[in-house]
């Protein structure tokens, strides 16, 4: 039987990136134990409040290493100037390159969930 889909535990994923590093939606997903599942993480990180203001959100971008669009006008501008600021750099076509930029949990020293 599968665990219930925790937005705390993709919370929990989320501060593990460290800073100038990405993961992509799917990627969290998948580390969460719920492949497939990446449009929820994305309702996860969107449903974030003030109570969670340690939650490293900008961090997680799409598959193609995109900031993804927002309902909310000048959310990817924010979320790109937040990555910039942590030396993350774009190319012309607004990409980041996951090749080196996304995070290998197995190179990470934090604890596990």
């Amino acid at each position: 039987m599968m665990q219930a889909f925790s937005y705390e535990d993709i919370y929990k994923l989320a501060r593990r990136i460290p800073r100038g590093r990405v993961a992509t939606y799917g990627q969290i997903a998948a580390l969460a134990g719920f492949p497939r599942h990446a449009r929820q993480v994305g309702y996860a990180l969107a449903a974030l409040r003030d109570s969670h203001a340690d939650v490293p959100w900008h961090r997680v971008v799409n598959a193609g290493g995109a900031v993804s669009r927002r309902s909310d006008p000048g959310g990817e501008d924010y979320q790109r100037i937040l990555l910039e600021g942590e030396g993350v750099e774009f190319d012309n076509r607004d990409r980041l390159s996951l090749r080196r930029y996304q995070w290998r949990p197995d190179e990470d020293s934090g604890s596990e969930l």
